[in-house]
């Protein structure tokens, strides 16, 4: 497998895809107890997994940088914010309400970044995640910060026919910023069809429109996903200006855990991105001599004691008390000195 340039430590294409599976299947594990609890009544609010999206997500999060990168995890990241770094214990404290948590129990689930080393809290209004890595990006640039750093989203194909995604890519490419895009094209914009969402033949298209490089990958395929992915980051990092990649796949259940995702065709459910990229990311790790099964066994074997931990953790922290939680205007720089 070729050396993936622009990667830190520069290591080599196996390097990157051993790190790439680990955070998928940490990920996953993870988001199988979020399930659990969230069934058990244990987790207020929605649960957003990304089941099924793992190789496209741990591919972006893993090529990019902590502290130099900026990088806009959105609803089905996870496996890119654990390859980027985030600790479990952020991710179990958002969703149980700890008080401890990156947002104190305030916000649940995936609104949660760490902005210090270049992940960005999420935006509900997903498109609007182009426009703000995009701005960032300038931002550095003024700043004299820009030389090598990359910035990067993931969204979905709905969120590509959102004003906020025309406007940011329209900028990025118009500044040629080192900008990343990645369009999980999952076939459904929560239940519409993308027949019904836009008319070209392909997203990647639309990167053309504006003069941006694009590309097409097999989003469950996780030797092309490194590989697609991992080139594009690598492009942008050299100053070959923004890049699109359009990985197809398909959820692995609903929009949410409240979804039953009954409005997906069986037909679309058996087709080629019906496969589960982590199933077919330890076939290819050992048909190539990259991992040994007994490799991929210990990374679940120790993924599953480290969510456990995580979660526990949280369970045992304490939730905002109405009567003591500091309710003035966070913009205050009263505040922030009482709460840094």
């Amino acid at each position: 497998m070729r050396e993936i340039e622009g990667i830190t430590d520069q290591r080599t294409g196996a390097d990157y895809v051993r790190a790439m599976y680990r955070a998928m299947v940490q990920a996953r594990l993870l988001e199988n107890k979020l399930s659990s609890l969230y069934k058990a009544g244990k987790i207020v609010g929605g649960v957003y997994l990304g089941k099924g999206q793992e190789a496209v997500s741990a591919a972006l999060g893993t090529a990019l940088v902590p502290g130099k990168d900026v990088f806009a995890p959105l609803i089905r990241d996870q496996a890119g914010r654990t390859g980027f770094g985030e600790p479990f214990i952020d991710c179990a404290r958002a969703y149980l309400g700890s008080a401890l948590g990156p947002m104190k129990g305030r916000d649940g689930n995936i609104h949660r970044g760490r902005p210090q080393e270049g992940m960005l809290a999420m935006i509900s209004h997903l498109g609007s995640a182009v426009s703000v890595v995009a701005g960032s990006l300038f931002a550095k640039r003024l700043k004299g910060e820009l030389d090598g750093a990359v910035g990067a989203t993931c969204v979905g194909d709905g969120a590509t026919s959102t004003g906020a995604f025309h406007e940011g890519l329209n900028m990025a490419a118009v500044e040629k910023l080192p900008l990343v895009v990645i369009v999980a094209n999952n076939q459904f914009a929560y239940s519409t069809p993308t027949n019904r969402q836009y008319a070209c033949e392909d997203l990647v298209d639309r990167a053309r429109g504006y003069g941006v490089t694009g590309h097409s990958v097999d989003g469950t395929d996780f030797l092309a996903c490194a590989a697609v992915i991992g080139a594009a980051v690598a492009d942008a990092r050299a100053g070959k200006g923004p890049q699109m990649v359009v990985a197809k796949l398909l959820r692995l259940g609903g929009h949410g855990e409240h979804d039953d995702a009954s409005y997906v065709p069986n037909m679309v459910k058996a087709g080629p991105y019906g496969r589960d990229c982590i199933d077919v990311a330890e076939k290819q790790l050992v048909e190539h001599g990259i991992m040994s099964a007994e490799e991929i066994q210990h990374i679940r074997e120790t993924a599953t004691i480290e969510v456990q931990a995580a979660v526990a953790q949280a369970q045992q922290e304490p939730v905002p008390d109405p009567y003591q939680e500091v309710w003035q205007a966070w913009s205050t720089k009263e505040f922030y000195a009482e709460n840094p």
